[in-house]
């Protein structure tokens, strides 16, 4: 009793002497948290020391919303937690975590919670207690919250965060704070939010495309082109219409735009594996690629491709969203597909793709001003773009079929071990989603995606998997710097690059010529030896093994030093008239090679086809030797018979018959005809563009 007499007293001293306005220059939201604790008789009882004032606020608010007292909390926690998430120096944020968590389940349940002032309130409250937790913390008077807390908390509603983009959103909701998130910026994010909800309800339930939707209950989830200055425009072969377009969560539609009403709409289905590419695209007049402002649909039930052009009169920002949110349909389709999720566990992953699509629509009006890169917030556009991403869907899917019943029904209706899934409170938002017919019941079959005091594997996932994109783009800027312009500046640092194999490939054709005789012999003798003894492969792993060992060498040598440079001599700068030549120069010697190689291959069909039956005979007869040869004689002896005939062509011995056998095929060859060809032009191409 002397204890909780003396804690409440120090709380009531506090909050008499003011000692909390740190928090807020004026006054904190956590005020009034604090004066009721002062006052309540159970306030000793209730304070935890481990935990900040701040955090034992938050947690007092979690008891009151769940209906229980704080140390009910703490003493289900002990029963529910298992030993490792209950280790002193990990207790108190642990248990902090658990209170928030069981607190967001049940007040997620409410409907329409997201427009709650209160509630937008606690879950930032939430994030500053995660980040300064400890009894030592000190919050900053601006009381922001760092990226880590933000992480951590937000996803727990995965309306407002998901594991997989949330480093990318909260970079997007810091970018003008510095790395901290204040809740100004935060509750706009939350208003614009709730607006998307709204208008995903307002536009699933209108009577648009209502015919072509009901069959798979699709959501609008955008529709654009029914402003005249912003249209949109339909390219499919020469003919271009302007219209309305609208994503579904299944397919795009677009209606084509007629005197006083739109057109039968086209339907281009994203949920159906029809080979679809969707991909940006270059438009312009008369067939030319001059405008980065469209989108290219394709698919095999198509029987050419689609150009759905965004005008705009600066960059292509309208184009890139689009894009992005066309392909997020069609990746989480693809991702149902491939792992054959159905029922609870389809509707879930397709309700994470339309959460994604709804906070990108909250971005957009809250940083109007700044273009968004609307394939980092979308968890599919990212996973098909992060080194890793395949086992990030790999994880998803496993945490999506896996069917734990007592654990997870406890985490949503009991326990809070578990953040809740999106499915969960799906209904909650103000629509109803999903084709299963008890939703509600099953939803509880799905886990949420981050766990009390523990990394889940869609977290351990998508940790590593950022790790690895944080290499990939170290190694890409490097990639950037160095590259150079001009064809004359890139073909000098190949050939430098390529000094040390051109200085090889000189000293085996020096061999093989026998410009030294004496070389060229001890060489021919060691590589017959080696060759009949059977040591080829021994011969080609201790290579490998010298370049291993080299590369080892090197990095001990040269660790902690600078890296080497590679030095090249830049050519003579070109001005623009010796450029072009030198490109015409270049078209024509790849055109000639393109000629040789045509005329080999028509020769080639000339002797399969037996056009030229006299020179047909001839190499008929050459390949059957070369058949029986091969056929009866060990594979060891033809190694042996291809090198030393290779090697010792051009030998003192050799060299008169190599050169006249050289000159009688090279007649031969040039004695064979062409097979004729035939260029057949169409008449009128309609549909070149």
């Amino acid at each position: 009793m002397a204890m909780v007499s003396k804690t409440r007293n120090m709380i009531e001293g506090l909050v008499r002497d003011g000692s909390f306005k740190w928090l807020i220059k004026n006054r904190s939201p956590f005020d009034d948290d604090f004066e009721e604790m002062g006052r309540s008789p159970s306030a000793g009882r209730n304070w935890m020391p481990e935990l900040s004032p701040v955090a034992n606020a938050v947690v007092r608010r979690c008891s009151k919303i769940l209906g229980i007292s704080t140390s009910q909390l703490r003493e289900n926690f002990d029963q529910e937690a298992s030993d490792s998430i209950k280790q002193p120096s990990q207790y108190a944020q642990n248990f902090l975590e658990y209170c928030c968590f069981r607190a967001l389940a049940l007040s997620t349940q409410v409907t329409g919670y997201l427009e709650d002032k209160r509630f937008r309130r606690l879950t930032f409250d939430m994030m500053l207690a995660w980040e300064f937790s400890a009894a030592t913390s000190q919050m900053d008077e601006d009381a922001t919250v760092g990226l880590e807390a933000f992480s951590r908390v937000a996803p727990a509603v995965p309306i407002i965060a998901n594991v997989i983009v949330s480093d990318n959103l909260f970079e997007v909701l810091t970018a003008s704070t510095g790395g901290r998130l204040y809740f100004s910026i935060y509750e706009k994010y939350l208003n614009g939010l709730e607006r998307a909800i709204r208008k995903l309800k307002t536009q699933s339930e209108s009577s648009l495309l209502s015919s072509l939707r009901s069959g798979r209950g699709e959501k609008i989830l955008e529709v654009d082109g029914t402003v005249t200055s912003q249209p949109i425009l339909q390219h499919v072969g020469i003919s271009t219409w302007p219209g309305r377009l609208t994503l579904t969560d299944h397919a795009l539609y677009f209606e084509a735009l007629r005197v006083v009403s739109y057109d039968k709409a086209k339907i281009y289905d994203l949920s159906d594996d029809l080979k679809q590419v969707v991909k940006p695209e270059l438009t312009g007049p008369w067939g030319t690629r001059l405008f980065d402002k469209a989108v290219f649909y394709k698919s095999i039930s198509l029987s050419e491709p689609v150009v759905m052009e965004f005008p705009e009169l600066k960059g292509h920002t309208r184009r890139d969203y689009w894009l992005a949110i066309i392909r997020e349909i069609l990746y989480v389709h693809r991702f149902i597909q491939k792992f054959q999720l159905t029922g609870v566990e389809r509707d879930e992953a397709l309700l994470k793709a339309i959460l994604g699509i709804l906070r990108v629509q909250a971005l957009k009006e809250l940083s109007s001003t700044v273009p968004l890169c609307c394939e980092a917030l979308l968890m599919f556009n990212v996973c098909d773009q992060l080194p890793g991403g395949d086992l990030i869907l790999e994880t998803l899917a496993t945490m999506s079929t896996s069917r734990e019943l007592e654990q997870s029904n406890n985490s949503i209706s009991g326990g809070g071990m578990y953040s809740i899934s999106a499915l969960a409170m799906a209904s909650n938002l103000g629509f109803v989603f999903g084709t299963s017919s008890n939703v509600s019941n099953e939803a509880g079959l799905v886990v949420g995606e981050i766990t009390v005091g523990e990394m889940t594997s869609l977290e351990k996932a998508v940790k590593e998997s950022r790790s690895s994109h944080k290499k990939v783009v170290l190694a890409q800027a490097t990639v950037n710097g160095v590259k150079v312009d001009g064809i004359d500046t890139n073909l000098a640092v190949m050939k430098e690059l390529l000094f040390p194999v051109t200085e090889l490939g000189k000293q085996i054709i020096s061999l093989a010529c026998w410009e030294e005789p004496m070389k060229s012999f001890v060489s021919c003798l060691a590589f017959t030896y080696i060759i009949c003894r059977g040591w080829l492969s021994y011969a080609f792993s201790l290579l490998l093994i010298f370049f291993a060992v080299f590369m080892v060498i090197t990095r001990c040598c040269s660790q902690g030093g600078p890296v080497d440079e590679l030095k090249v001599v830049a050519p003579p700068a070109m001005n623009t008239m010796e450029q072009l030549l030198a490109v015409q120069n270049a078209i024509s010697q790849a055109e000639e090679f393109i000629q040789d190689g045509n005329i080999v291959l028509l020769k080639l069909r000339g002797l399969l086809l037996s056009i030229f039956p006299q020179a047909s005979e001839k190499f008929a007869i050459a390949l059957l030797a070369v058949a029986l040869f091969m056929a009866f004689v060990p594979s060891k002896y033809i190694i042996l018979m291809a090198f030393l005939e290779a090697f010792t062509r051009y030998s003192p011995l050799r060299r008169a018959s190599t050169e006249k056998w050289t000159r009688r095929f090279r007649e031969w060859w040039f004695s064979i005809p062409a097979a004729p060809v035939v260029l057949e032009r169409p008449i009128e191409d309609k549909k070149r563009r």
